[in-house]
C-alpha cells in the first residue's frame, strides 16, 4: 500500500445512509445555484475518509465562505456547503461506535486512560505522604536536648513542595477562576454579531460531539501567536482562540483549518480534560518526567481525533498553520512533512517527543493521515514497504499562492 493512501480503519466506512461509492462523472456546475464543481474522486482513494463527502446537516441556512487554500497531494478537495449555527447538525446517536474515521463519534487515544490511572496513583501517593507528614508534625513528641529544652530542628512543613500539595485544591480552584474572569473581562465573546464564523463553528462542534451545553468562546489578542485553549471553572466551560487565527474583520483565512482547531479545543471539553477533579488528580504530572508529558500528549491526540471528526478537511491547513504560520501555511506540503515522521530517527528525536506535551508535528501529521491506528506515542511510525518514501516521482509542487499580510493603513 502506498504511504500516501491512508490505511483504512474498520470504522472508516461511508456515512449513515451511504450505500456505496459515488459513480465517477465529470464535474458539473449548477448554474441556478452557483455551486462549485465537484471534482471526480482521486484514483485509488475512493475509500479514503478524506475523499468521502461531508455528511449533510440541517438547521439554519448555510452561510458560504471563501474556500480554503488547496493543498497538493493524494486527497482531492471536498466542496463545503457552509456552517450551521445553533440547532444545526443533529447530535450523533449515542449508540454510534467510536473510531478514527470522520463519521460516528471520536475515539479516545488508547494510551490516555492507562496513563491517567498511573498519574492519579502517583498523585494519590503524594497526597497521602503529605497527610502523613502533617500527622507526624502535629502529634510527634518534641526532641529535647541534654538540658530538657526542645530542639528547633526545623519543620518539613516549610518545604515549598509540601505547601504546594497542601494547598493544591485551593490553588487550582483560584487559578481556574482567575483564568475564566480574565477572559470574561478582556476577551471578545463570540456571538452571532461578534466573530459569527467562529461562533457557528463552536455551536457545530458541540452538537457534533453530543454535548448538552455549548461552551462559551472568546477571542483574545494574539500578537502574532498561533494558539487556542480550553478550560473551565465550576460548571462553566469555555474556549479561547487567539485573534491571529482570524483575519481582519473577523473572517478566517482558512475556515476548514479554524474549524479543525475549534473542534480540537471543544474536544478537550467533551473528553473531560478540563474537569477540576481530573486536573486535581493530575496535579503532580509536571514533576513526573516523560510520564506526565506522555499523558498530556495522549490527551492532545484525543483532541485531534475530535477535530478530525468535526472537520477533517481542515487537518492539513491546521497543521500547516502550526508549522509555518497563518500566511505561509499553504506552502507546507502535508504529505511531504508527514513522511518525515518515518525517516527522521535518532535518540534525541525520541527524547524530544517523549518530553513534549504535544505530539511533534511530523508524527502528528502522520497520525492525521493514517487513520487505521492511534497516533504514535513512543516509537516513530514506519513506511509500509521499503522505497515508499519518498513516493515515486517525488512530491507535487506547491501551487497555492502565498498569502500576504494586510497592508498598513
Amino acid at each position: 500500500m502506498h504511504p500516501h493512501e491512508p490505511l483504512q480503519p474498520p470504522s472508516a466506512g461511508p456515512p449513515p445512509g451511504h450505500s456505496g461509492p459515488p459513480a465517477e462523472s465529470a464535474p458539473s456546475l449548477d448554474k441556478t445555484t452557483g455551486d462549485t464543481p465537484v471534482p471526480p474522486p482521486h484514483p485509488g482513494s475512493a475509500s479514503s475518509p478524506w475523499a468521502q463527502p461531508v455528511p449533510p446537516t440541517s438547521g439554519f441556512p448555510a452561510q458560504p465562505y471563501a474556500p480554503a487554500p488547496q493543498y497538493p497531494g493524494p486527497y482531492p478537495p471536498v466542496p463545503q456547503a457552509g456552517y450551521h449555527p445553533p440547532g444545526g447538525p443533529p447530535i450523533p446517536p449515542r449508540h454510534q461506535p467510536r473510531g478514527l474515521s470522520p463519521y460516528g463519534m471520536p475515539a479516545r487515544h488508547s494510551w490516555e486512560i492507562p496513563l491517567l490511572v498511573v498519574v492519579i496513583m502517583f498523585t494519590t501517593v503524594a497526597y497521602l505522604l503529605v497527610a502523613l507528614i502533617l500527622l507526624v508534625e502535629f502529634f510527634a513528641e518534641p526532641v529535647l536536648d541534654d538540658k530538657g529544652q526542645p530542639v528547633d530542628s526545623g519543620s518539613i512543613l516549610t518545604s515549598p513542595y509540601v505547601l504546594l500539595l497542601v494547598f493544591a485544591p485551593v490553588l487550582l480552584w483560584m487559578g481556574r477562576g482567575l483564568n475564566y474572569a480574565t477572559q470574561r473581562i478582556n476577551g471578545v465573546k463570540m456571538s452571532p454579531t461578534q466573530f459569527p464564523e467562529g461562533y457557528r463553528m463552536v455551536q457545530e462542534a458541540a452538537a457534533r460531539f453530543g454535548m448538552s451545553k455549548v461552551p462559551d468562546a472568546y477571542v483574545v489578542l494574539g500578537n502574532g501567536q498561533i494558539n487556542a485553549f480550553a478550560s473551565g471553572h465550576g460548571f462553566r466551560r469555555f474556549v479561547v482562540v487567539y485573534s491571529d487565527l482570524f483575519e481582519i474583520g473577523g473572517t478566517a483565512r482558512d475556515p476548514d483549518a479554524l474549524a479543525f482547531i475549534i473542534g480540537h479545543e471543544v474536544g478537550h471539553i467533551a473528553a473531560g480534560h478540563v474537569s477540576y477533579w481530573r486536573q486535581l488528580g493530575m496535579f503532580v504530572a509536571p514533576w513526573l518526567p516523560i510520564l506526565g508529558s506522555s499523558l498530556i500528549r495522549a490527551q492532545e491526540y484525543t483532541a485531534d481525533n475530535h477535530g478530525f471528526c468535526n472537520r477533517y478537511q481542515g487537518a492539513p491547513g491546521a497543521m500547516g498553520t502550526l508549522a509555518a504560520g497563518k500566511y505561509l501555511n499553504a506552502q507546507v506540503g502535508f504529505d511531504e512533512m508527514a513522511d518525515r515522521a518515518a525517516i527522521e530517527k535518532g535518540g534525541f528525536v525520541w527524547l524530544i517527543n517523549a518530553m513534549s506535551s504535544h505530539p511533534v508535528l511530523t508524527w502528528r501529521m502522520w497520525a492525521l493521515r493514517d487513520r487505521s491506528r492511534h497516533g504514535p506515542m513512543f516509537l516513530r511510525p514506519s513506511a509500509p514497504h521499503p522505497g515508499a518514501i519518498p513516493p515515486p516521482g517525488g512530491y507535487p509542487p506547491i501551487t497555492a499562492p502565498r498569502a500576504l499580510p494586510p497592508k498598513p493603513v
